[in-house]
This record gives C-alpha cells, sequence and structure tokens, in this order.
C-alpha cells in the first residue's frame, strides 16, 4: 500500500485523502493547527468542483449547509444605502453552484475523512529527504517518518513548496490589493444580508449567513507589498487599523473588535504561478500549486478538483508518481489557467480607485433590475466564471487500477 502524506487539513487536504483512500492508498494529514480551522469567509462551488461534490457522495450536505445569503447592501460613511441587489443576482442558474462557509466545508471533508484516514495535528515539516524509495520527512514536533509521496496542500505560503522548490517568492505574484477578515459580533443583526461600504482604494464590509450568529468583517484595500511578520498577528491589526483610520460607517467598531477575533486574518491577494507542480515524490495541489486569489472566487473549485484529478492519476498509474504526477498536471494546466484569468478582471469591480467610480458603479446597480436588457448583461458577467469553471471535463477514475 502506498503511503502518502498530505500538508495540510484545510480543503484541498482532506479532499485528497478522501479520494485516495477510496482507491486503495494510505493518506496522513499534518495540520500545523492544534485543530480544525473552522474560520474563514464563504466561498463558491461551482462547474466541476460541484461535479467533484456529487461523486464524492457530499452533494446533500454541503447544500444543506449552504449560506442562503439574500441581498447585498452598499452604504456611504454615514450608513446611508447608495444601492443593493439581490444576493443571487449574479450567480447561476439554480442548481448551479452553493455557495458555504471555508470553515463549514472544511468540517464537512474531515468529517467523511477522519475515520478512515490518520490526522497529526499541532504539528508541520521541517524537513524532506527523498531517497531511493521514498522521503524521510522530519517533523517538528513527531518523530522522523518515511513516506512513499509527500504532497504540499497548505496554501499560498506553502511549508512543503518552500522544502522542494525554494523561496515562495519565484512563485507568488501579488496582485496589488490586500484582504482581511475576521468574526465579529453582529451588532447590526443582520440576517443573511451584506453590508459594504466602499471608498476610493478600499471597501469595508461585514456579513452574516443563514447558518451564523455572529458575523464576519471583511477589508480589501489596494496596495503595493507591504513588510510585516505573517505571524505577528498584533503588528498585522496595527496595520489594518492604520490602513483604514478614518474611514466611516461602522469601520471603527469593526476595527474595535478585531481584538477579540480568534480567527483573524490577512494576507496579500496573490496568484501562485509555477511551471512545474512536482519535483521528484513531492507535489503539490491547491493554492500551494495554483492559488488564484481570492478575487478569482474559484480557489476552493480549484482545490477540489484538483485532489479529485491528483488522486485519480496516481490510482490510474497504478502508484507510479512520475507518470501521475504528469497526467495531473497534463490534465489541470488548462483549467487553472482559465480560472486565474478571472482574477484581474474581478478586482476591478471589487476595490475602486475613485468616487467617481463609486459613483458610476452605484449607479448601475440602482438602474440594473430597470434595465430591458438586464439578462444579458448579466449573463455577460456571468459567463467568463461559467466557462472557466467547467474547462475541464473531469475522467471516471472508478475503473481504473485502484490498487484495491
Amino acid at each position: 500500500m502506498t503511503n502518502i502524506l498530505i500538508s495540510g487539513g484545510s480543503v484541498a487536504g482532506p479532499a485528497l485523502a478522501f479520494w485516495l483512500r477510496a482507491y486503495g492508498f494510505n493518506p496522513t494529514v499534518v495540520e500545523r493547527a492544534p485543530a480544525l480551522r473552522t474560520g474563514g469567509y464563504k466561498i463558491d462551488i461551482r462547474g466541476a468542483a460541484l461535479e467533484v461534490v456529487d461523486r464524492m457522495g457530499l452533494r446533500d450536505e454541503v447544500a444543506r449547509n449552504g449560506t442562503d445569503m439574500r441581498i447585498a447592501r452598499f452604504v456611504d460613511a454615514t450608513g446611508r444605502q447608495l444601492a443593493s441587489m439581490s444576493a443571487q443576482l449574479f450567480g447561476g442558474r439554480e442548481g448551479d453552484d452553493v455557495e458555504i462557509m471555508r470553515g463549514d466545508l472544511a468540517r464537512i471533508l474531515y468529517d467523511a475523512t477522519e475515520n478512515d484516514v490518520e490526522y497529526l495535528f499541532d504539528d508541520s515539516i521541517t524537513a524532506l529527504e527523498e531517497t531511493a524509495d521514498g522521503v524521510r520527512v522530519t517533523f517538528e514536533n513527531g518523530p522522523p517518518r518515511t513516506f512513499d509521496l509527500v504532497v504540499g496542500a497548505d496554501g499560498l505560503h506553502s511549508n512543503v513548496r518552500a522544502l522542494a522548490f525554494g523561496e515562495e517568492s519565484a512563485y507568488i505574484h501579488d496582485l496589488g490589493h490586500y484582504i482581511s477578515i475576521f468574526t465579529v459580533p453582529n451588532h447590526l443583526d443582520l440576517d443573511r444580508t451584506e453590508m459594504m461600504h466602499p471608498a476610493p482604494g478600499r471597501s469595508a464590509g461585514m456579513y452574516s449567513t443563514g447558518r451564523s450568529g455572529d458575523a464576519k468583517a471583511m477589508f480589501l484595500f489596494a496596495s503595493a507589498p507591504l513588510s510585516y511578520d505573517r505571524r505577528d498577528i498584533a503588528e498585522q491589526r496595527k496595520l489594518l487599523a492604520e490602513i483604514f483610520a478614518g474611514q466611516g460607517w461602522e469601520v471603527p467598531r469593526l476595527l474595535d473588535a478585531m481584538a477579540d477575533a480568534p480567527d483573524f486574518y490577512l494576507d496579500s491577494i496573490s496568484q501562485v504561478r509555477m511551471d512545474a507542480w512536482s519535483s521528484g515524490r513531492v507535489v503539490l495541489v491547491g493554492d500551494a500549486a495554483y492559488g488564484p486569489s481570492p478575487a478569482s472566487g474559484q480557489g476552493t473549485s480549484l482545490a477540489l478538483v484538483g485532489a479529485y484529478v491528483l488522486a485519480g492519476s496516481l490510482a490510474a498509474a497504478a502508484g507510479d508518481h512520475r507518470a501521475g504526477f504528469a497526467a495531473y498536471e497534463n490534465d489541470m494546466r488548462h483549467f487553472v489557467e482559465e480560472n486565474q484569468k478571472l482574477a484581474a478582471n474581478n478586482l476591478k469591480g471589487m476595490v475602486l480607485k475613485s468616487a467617481a467610480q463609486i459613483r458610476f458603479q452605484m449607479f448601475l446597480l440602482r438602474l440594473m433590475p430597470h434595465l430591458p436588457g438586464k439578462d444579458s448583461m448579466i449573463k455577460r458577467v456571468t459567463e467568463p466564471i461559467r466557462k472557466a469553471a467547467t474547462a475541464i471535463t473531469l475522467k471516471n477514475y472508478q475503473g481504473d487500477r485502484t490498487g484495491r
């Protein structure tokens, strides 16, 4: 039985473990956090990724945990409404996609694998030494172990990628923006509602889903690359407070609440671009290999599809990692490129540069429900997303040699 170590216990890691176990491999997941990470923001699962969820038998469970968002409201510094739109305005047809909180999806994937997969929480990889027949892995806390293969499913700042491929600066491409998100009390009593306060170069928001008693605060801002310690949360909180100092609406209260947030997150909106996703017996999946950035809206979908294709490719190759890794990259490359293209265009509408641009965007949102050609306008916006989300034909690996 092929023993495979997966670094990362969020979405890509457990999804990969699910499929590897189904095909007769023996996966182990190591996660730096002491327990399952339940924070994060709302994410979309659409197109090929939704088909993967179907094949996992998890579609109903994912749908039951949907956000059920109803409306988005845009307000000025005084809280006066500038425009509003249905949360489904730019969605697809009924059943085309599902919106879910990242933490809920992670829990569903963990629940589907915990009985058959070894999880090592509160640990991380410190060294990889490839041998003729495996990879000797040194851990921060646990004893060294040898695995046949190692997979990096550990996100934008992948530890495995750094160990196997080198410094992340060669692969991370900054898109000129940052995002911060964290849990806050729902002091506005939002019910499946998102509130956004746009300002030139920066935007602040707050939303609460149908399944949560609290809310999420979200901050987006344009910036040249910032220098800060990614492990120093206090420094990051101070940085965010300085950038949004003086902004109106509920921003001061949201900034005050971040001191008590258990899941504070701040990072650049960046993409990972690599010429190859494997090196010897080490391979990358999800954001570690081809993160499209939150601006694409497709990071979770790429992770789910990538996990399915990687596991299936190894199964089809009867565990031959060279053939399996090559097939995985060949089948995924076009899908990745099409989804990464979405980010730059999406960013233009997420953080506007001037007050004039904001006024024009709000005018269009107010006008759109009354336009006779609104359906064609909406289709022009959604069609690139639909095409990217379906830019791969999933193989059926069930008939391949699975090692069972």
